[in-house]
């Protein structure tokens, strides 16, 4: 069965895919990193609530537990710069670079998601008054 790459990134920030498993699927064969890279970049700033500087809370959590070495040059420019600044720097890494800056794009975007659905029923407990 063949998996559209949306649906897999999808899949893996609802929990339905193990990260590392996902992940070995988005960069198996010949995958194409300006369009996987452009994916994320796209899903990364859309899920980001603060639009003046994108950045949020979920975004600075999640660059500080990006499954790669704090020194990896991908977390060391998301660390460094403001958020559309880093995206744009990452995409002009050489091609070594690749695979890491896909990791963090990917587990920065499931971090924000997974934010994202604790706030959704933390409002809707509130909503309804329960605990």
């Amino acid at each position: 069965m063949l998996i559209n790459k949306e649906e897999i990134i999808n899949k893996i920030a609802q929990d339905k895919i193990e990260f590392n498993y996902g992940l070995k699927l988005l960069l198996e064969n010949e995958y194409n990193f300006e369009e996987l890279f452009t994916t994320l970049r796209n899903y990364i700033i859309n899920s980001i609530p603060n639009k003046t500087d994108y950045n949020s809370e979920a975004y600075q959590n999640a660059l500080s537990t990006i499954p790669l070495k704090p020194t990896s040059t991908p977390i060391v420019i998301l660390k460094t710069y403001p958020t559309k600044i880093a995206l744009n720097k990452l995409f002009e890494l050489p091609k070594s670079e690749n695979v890491k800056t896909i990791t963090s794009l990917l587990w920065i975007f499931k971090q924000q998601i997974q934010k994202e659905e604790i706030q959704n029923v933390k409002m809707v407990v509130d909503i309804f008054g329960m605990k």
